[in-house]
């Protein structure tokens, strides 16, 4: 990938993934920046700081995950809870993908404060992550599941890598406040591949991969500092060709990012129709209609049926 130009930093570079492959060192990733697509999700909730920053990452760990797949493969959804019975401060973390479509919403508990800093499993109390992968073209679910350990949820997410695909990776997420005062989140992940691109012998395996090629990757991966990773005058290329520049690094196409809670008033009333008239009686209030609420976007939906 040559130097990118100059005038390419005149634009904020947000709200897109860019995937990369360094092929010669058998390795993969991404990058992303969230900004409006990320305060129009947030604007739906009144979300204190903390919460807010928790699923600002969230949407970019979700967006990471997702960028992978082609706009056919599926949808993946990141979401972290507590375990049954013993709750924390959070009770539910929720942030999904589809072809570029982001939502996602965080519920806490108004009667305990969160701190800002505070390891994820003391904010959750415990509990597990959970990563779907729902496939459209053949209607199959994989699902992993990994215990919500560690100060952050990049650790959470490495801990699920390690364990439930066995791939050596790197996860760095961070989300704050903008100059506009907005919230902005990034996010970066890069992976040593299983076998090598074109054909080759299978590579070491596990989170304890010592391949050359992944301690020389993950070495320069770690060079990657958060005010880099943050900054939108800095589009992602130069970002990527600042860290491998020493490679032959191939650069795949971005993905634009949008919001996408995916409800409507048709969907939901189809969805009614399938109960049996005795439980749509059972769900009526007073005025003798059914109430639905989003939890992504705030909507309430009411319906005569």
């Amino acid at each position: 990938m040559p130097e990118p130009t100059p005038a390419q930093s005149q634009v904020a570079d947000t709200d897109r993934v860019l995937g990369f492959l360094i092929p010669a060192r058998s390795a993969r990733g991404r990058v992303v920046r969230l900004g409006p697509v990320l305060d129009t999700i947030l604007s739906a909730h009144a979300y204190a700081e903390t919460p807010a920053r928790l699923l600002a990452q969230a949407l970019a760990l979700a967006a990471l995950m997702g960028a992978i797949l082609r706009p056919d493969e599926g949808q993946v959804t990141v979401q972290a809870q507590p375990p049954r019975g013993r709750e924390g401060a959070v009770r539910l973390l929720v942030a999904d993908y589809l072809a570029g479509a982001l939502r996602g919403y965080v519920a806490v508990d108004p009667d305990r404060r969160l701190v800002e800093g505070e390891p994820l499993d003391q904010m959750f109390g415990g509990g597990h992550l959970v990563i779907t992968l729902d496939q459209c073209v053949s209607a199959e679910r994989y699902q992993g599941i990994v215990a919500l350990e560690g100060p952050s949820l990049a650790a959470a997410a490495q801990g699920y890598f390690a364990s439930s695909e066995q791939v050596p990776t790197l996860v760095r997420l961070t989300a704050g406040r903008g100059a506009d005062g907005g919230m902005r989140a990034s996010g970066f992940i890069v992976q040593h591949l299983a076998r090598a691109e074109a054909g080759g012998a299978r590579l070491g395996l596990g989170p304890d991969c010592d391949h050359p090629d992944w301690a020389h990757v993950a070495a320069l991966a770690g060079t990657l500092g958060d005010a880099e990773l943050e900054d939108p005058a800095l589009p992602l290329e130069t970002l990527l060709w600042r860290m491998f520049h020493e490679e032959e690094i191939r650069v795949l196409p971005p993905v634009a990012l949008s919001r996408g809670c995916r409800c409507s008033a048709d969907y939901i009333r189809s969805v009614l129709l399938r109960f049996p008239e005795s439980e749509r009686v059972a769900m009526r209030g007073e005025d003798g209609r059914i109430a639905v609420d989003c939890e992504f976007c705030s909507k309430r939906f009411l319906f005569e049926v």
